[in-house]
């Protein structure tokens, strides 16, 4: 029994340093971690598990039952060791039993009061509150209960009230406890607990008071709890009442003692906030940021850091370091919390800020630096050359590394230099690309650029070519970074559309989705003069129009509006500023109607036509109604061109930017209830099949030659009124266009079904087929894997 205790002991020490307390929430009132409803084969504290072997060896052992009678008196005592182990092993139904088997049998021992203490503490682990709560209620009122169980009972008390939320009855149980507790650091902690059930209860004054006793404890507790006491007192602190001098003070000393080292990250962080209260912004960031650099273990603790300045910088219209600290901040959340899912939401709606805002910066520093000197290039380049020297010399190790490390300078000359550093970043990928390009990779300006595979342009390829080359100290000179400057009109205009584009869709932004006006018409107009592609004139003229209306700006709304009627006055935009309830008739000129032709193109099989008209479309109606339909129907047609893996791509992107759209809703269902039977891209048997097609295939170019072929070809099918066949002209992609004979009822039939007509054309003829089953063709035309059926056609035969 004695080497049992000690065990125990041992394993309570150990459960209780190292509990991890979470100062977010109310600390529980037991400071251990129990693992609830554990089974015999999880692994257990081995103290624990030790104290419950002694406890079964002294009752097997050491038991003397005679006629249904203990004649050992020590044997309840082991019993008592036995349930405590269990409970705090998370084994509560066997630790009941053994609590139970005290009570039964040995209804005279002295532990009789302690073993219904702990059976209600093992009720209560078990959810029976009720029970647990009645029962302990019950033996308070004895007064020969002794003072080690009155504490144990008003404690598993105050756990249970402050589970059901019912707070002034969980600060009478631990007051009570605090009345008869010796042990000083278990008083500080319940102290602790409530002062911050009345900081829950909107009582600061009654917390701090809870707070402040346990800061008078000194050095009879441990330093973490007076720590967290002064943070939750200055939490509490009145702002109309208090003295800012005393609370300065406060953070003074916290900051500074070296005592309070491991709890600095908590300290800048309650700092940070206050300075935030007291509208000290530049001081809070700074503090949130000395937070965050403490690289606190409390993971909770980093995200609500990221949290607040990504807000911070959210309110300030920041939305490019908004978006930064916001990525951070979801590597910090649980995935699955609210929190997580709130954050990921709004950075989503910053993403298209983030690409567009990125592709403006580095364009324009382009354009600025190809209108410069080649004196003026020299002196602009020669201080980052001059640096990059000095650090290659410092560390010849490794010079990826030492690149990787000059960002921060790059960062701090930015202001001093306008467009340098973006152009220096992007044409130098080695010395470390923007954080954009590090979270999407390069991606081109093109719709559902999230998902796009394609090459970029030839400029931006051969500075991955120079800058993928090994760069020595020797290459260091102005002169290489000079030659990577686009030279030729043709590329420096392409730049020039690039950044319209990116200033017409940032107005568009900030006007529509972050009703953030003076930022779009900032946009706008720097498009407009910035010699735009004609097609997005008027449209960004259109949107300034609108942005100066919602701000007020009779003036220059009006100036742009008889503009627009003036030198627009066929378009449908001096039609709805003339007359606005034009904008819902269906004439040549509405959305409605514009999406009607297009449908119609659509029917048609005219899909290029759909898709470039479709961003048209969508480029002049940004946020009406009409573009997530647009949206839809471009995405259809991208999907009959380039098969599932653009229709995907097409889907995530209307769920992403419309998804309170029909359209959006639309595409989500589809994305969880169509797309995963699509795919499959394995053919099937290819002779099983009741339907079966003959297939010519032309390239799309051949306009006349495929006119031609399928009126012959329909005149010889309409000869033959046995097999009911029928033809038709299908698009597979963009390159290649299919004739396809319908109706044909076997793949011998179909790959010999020129013999089964009269055939005269020699056109028809000599033309080579394919023979299909119409569910592989349904398989070929969604994947687009022409080559792979071919391929397997020709092995069986």
């Amino acid at each position: 029994m004695f080497n049992g205790e000690v065990a125990y002991q041992s394993g309570l020490n150990q459960a209780e340093n190292t509990f991890d307390e979470n100062f977010w929430e109310v600390l529980p009132v037991e400071k251990i971690n129990i693992k609830e409803f554990l089974v015999d084969e999880d692994k257990q504290n081995p103290y624990l598990e030790r104290a419950e072997e002694k406890a079964v060896k002294a009752v097997q052992t050491h038991g003397m039952s005679i006629k249904g009678k203990e004649k050992n008196s020590l044997i309840d005592e082991a019993y008592m060791l036995l349930g405590r182990a269990r409970y705090y092993s998370g084994r509560f139904i066997p630790a009941l039993e053994a609590f139970n088997y005290v009570l039964f049998k040995y209804p005279s021992s002295n532990n009789i009061n302690t073993a219904k203490v702990w059976k209600a503490k093992t009720n209560f682990r078990l959810e029976n509150e009720s029970t647990a709560v009645e029962s302990l209620n019950l033996l308070l009122q004895d007064e020969e209960l002794l003072i080690k169980d009155q504490i144990e009972a008003l404690s598993t008390l105050a756990q249970i009230y402050i589970n059901k939320n019912d707070l002034d009855l969980a600060i009478l149980s631990l007051q009570s406890a605090i009345n008869i507790i010796k042990d000083k650091d278990l008083k500080g902690r319940l102290f602790f607990i409530v002062g911050q059930l009345y900081s829950l209860k909107n009582e600061p004054e009654l917390a701090n008071n809870s707070f402040q006793k346990v800061i008078d404890l000194n050095r009879n507790i441990a330093r973490k709890y007076r720590i967290n006491a002064f943070l939750e007192q200055a939490v509490n602190f009145n702002y109309n009442t208090g003295d800012l001098d005393i609370l300065h003070d406060l953070f003074n000393y916290l900051e500074n003692d070296r005592e309070n080292r491991p709890f600095l990250d908590r300290i800048f962080h309650v700092i940070a906030n206050h300075y935030m209260k007291i509208d000290k912004d530049s001081i809070a960031v700074k503090y949130f940021n000395k937070s965050l650099a403490t690289k606190s273990k409390d993971q909770y603790l980093n995200a609500i850091n990221y949290h607040t300045l990504a807000d911070f910088y959210y309110d300030q219209s920041d939305y490019i370091t908004a978006g930064e600290y916001y990525d951070s901040t979801l590597t910090k959340y649980s995935v699955n919390s609210k929190p997580y899912r709130l954050v990921e939401k709004r950075f989503e709606n910053l993403k298209d800020v983030i690409f567009y805002e990125n592709i403006a910066r580095e364009n324009d520093s382009i354009i600025n630096l190809t209108r410069m000197s080649e004196n003026e290039l020299e002196i602009f380049f020669q201080p980052y050359v001059d640096k990059l020297i000095l650090k290659l010399e410092a560390n010849n190790n490794s010079k990826k590394k030492v690149v990787s490390k000059s960002n921060s300078l790059f960062d701090n000359s930015k202001s001093n230099d306008k467009g340098g550093f973006y152009f220096y970043q992007n044409t130098t990928v080695s010395y470390g690309r923007k954080e954009f390009i590090n979270f999407w990779g390069d991606r081109p300006l093109a719709d559902n650029w999230r998902w796009s595979s394609q090459a970029n342009n030839k400029l931006t390829n051969t500075k991955k070519k120079k800058s993928d080359s090994k760069i020595t100290g020797e290459k260091l000179t102005t002169q290489y970074f000079i030659d990577m400057l686009p030279k030729k009109q043709t590329e420096i205009d392409s730049i020039k559309k690039k950044l319209n584009i990116a200033y017409y869709k940032l107005g568009l932004i900030y006007k529509n989705k972050f009703k953030d006006y003076q930022r779009a018409i900032s946009k706008l107009e720097s498009l407009l003069t910035n010699e735009p592609q004609e097609r997005l004139i008027l449209p960004a003229k259109y949107n300034l129009y609108k942005a100066y209306k919602l701000i007020n700006n009779i003036e220059f709304s009006d100036q742009i509006k008889l503009d627009i009627i003036d030198n627009y006055a066929e378009s449908s935009y001096a039609k709805i500023l003339k007359n606005p309830k034009l904008a819902l008739k269906a004439d040549s000129q509405s959305p409605t109607e514009r999406y009607r032709v297009l449908y119609k193109a659509f029917e048609d099989s005219d899909y290029e036509r759909v898709i470039s008209d479709c961003e048209l479309n969508i480029l002049a109606f940004e946020g009406e109604d009409i573009v997530p339909k647009l949206e839809l129907l471009k995405t259809i047609a991208n999907a009959r061109l380039y098969g599932l893996k653009a229709y995907k791509k097409g889907l995530n992107y209307l769920t992403l930017n419309y998804p309170n759209s029909n359209e959006g809703k639309e595409a989500e269902n589809i994305i969880k209830n169509v797309i995963p039977d699509l795919e499959n891209n394995n053919f099937s048997n290819l002779s099983e099949g009741l339907s079966f097609k003959a297939i010519f295939k032309f390239s799309s170019l051949e306009i006349d030659l495929i006119d031609n072929f399928k009126t012959s070809l329909d005149e010889a099918v309409n000869k033959e009124k046995v097999f009911e066949l029928t033809t038709s002209q299908d698009i597979y992609d963009i390159n290649t266009t299919f004739v396809v004979v319908h109706g044909l009822k076997s793949i011998s039939g179909a790959l010999g079904f020129v013999e089964l007509l009269e055939i005269e054309s020699d056109e028809i003829l000599s033309k080579s087929y394919f023979a299909i089953s119409s569910a592989n063709y349904k398989t070929l035309q969604i994947h687009k894997n022409l080559d792979s059926y071919l391929e397997l056609l020709n092995k069986k035969n």
